[in-house]
């Protein structure tokens, strides 16, 4: 199960720089590719919002 972003997000950016395979993309709101995230937990420990969750 890969992470998600929730509606608390900010856009701040923190996680797509932390993301060590590049599962996160920005747009209108962040997402987390589920192929993609390895479940390394790295993004939900860096973001300030803790909007992101299992």
């Amino acid at each position: 199960m890969a992470y998600v972003i929730n509606d608390d997000c900010v856009a701040c950016g923190t996680c797509i720089d932390e993301c060590p395979v590049g599962a996160i993309s920005e747009g209108d709101k962040y997402e987390i590719n589920a192929d993609a995230c390895t479940e390394c937990g790295t993004c939900a420990d860096v973001c300030p919002s803790g909007a992101i969750t299992l």
